[in-house]
């Protein structure tokens, strides 16, 4: 099975940039978007073969996940179910028989890392849901998570240390997140690999330049290893400030 997590940094823009043309070719299984930017029916998406799920932000064009899938889920939870954190429609979990599938927005900490204390009350509320779930069954978690983990996963770690995205303490919570029994499926497959990122700034022709950041995951339960196949960071494909990622795994249905 085929899993795509892409930030699109507004769907309504990415579509006239060529998002279809890719959604197309990938064919996933499951195709997972953050930064949506757009309430649903804002655009009518034509996805034949695919069911979606949307959430959005209450505040207009901001924010915002949905997932397309092929694959009928038992139940759909919108948000972690607690009010301060559902505001902005950062998370959509779908459950199947053999795991459930979260997509995630996470809060970026800001410049002067002024939302930081937030940041961490959210890190730890993501965490504890995602434990919830995974004591349940075995848990596939996607999207734009806003923390370059170590020093190989952005281009300057140097100069961006008290930085939003590199901070200790965001770096630290992504520890946290792992060491609860999660898997960073890239790096279970490419360890040692540089200069592979998933977000470039705008500015001072960053993606040309290769100037980047690695802020997109495929995380996975530990219990779902040996099913994992590859990870893939898609990195040619523009239309965003991000580039889509992939997992794939070794079953045929979910």
């Amino acid at each position: 099975m085929k899993f795509i997590s892409w930030n699109v940094n507004g769907l309504r823009a990415a579509v006239n940039k060529g998002f279809m043309d890719f959604f197309q070719d990938i064919d996933g299984d499951f195709f997972c978007v953050q930064e949506t930017k757009m309430q649903e029916g804002q655009l009518e998406l034509d996805l034949p073969g695919y069911e979606q799920y949307w959430n959005s932000a209450v505040k207009k064009g901001y924010s915002g996940t949905a997932i397309f899938t092929k694959h009928t889920p038992q139940t759909v939870i919108y948000g972690l179910g607690i009010e301060e954190h559902d505001q902005e429609g950062r998370v959509i979990t779908l459950e199947y028989d053999s795991f459930f599938l979260t997509n995630c927005y996470t809060p970026n900490s800001q410049r002067g890392l002024a939302r930081l204390d937030y940041r961490m009350t959210w890190d730890d509320a993501f965490r504890s849901f995602l434990n919830d779930l995974s004591g349940e069954k075995p848990v596939i978690v996607c999207g734009d998570l806003n923390c370059a983990h170590k020093e190989i996963d952005l281009k300057n770690p140097s100069t961006n240390r008290k930085n939003a995205g590199f901070s200790d303490e965001e770096r630290n919570k992504f520890s946290d997140l792992l060491d609860a029994g999660f898997i960073d499926t890239y790096r279970h497959f490419y360890p040692d690999k540089t200069d592979a990122y998933t977000w470039w700034s705008y500015f001072s022709n960053a993606r040309a330049r290769n100037i980047g950041w690695r802020i997109d995951y495929f995380l996975v339960s530990d219990d779902l290893e040996p099913k994992l196949k590859d990870a893939l960071i898609h990195d040619r494909i523009l239309g965003s400030d991000h580039c889509p990622v992939e997992l794939q795994i070794s079953t045929t249905k979910p």
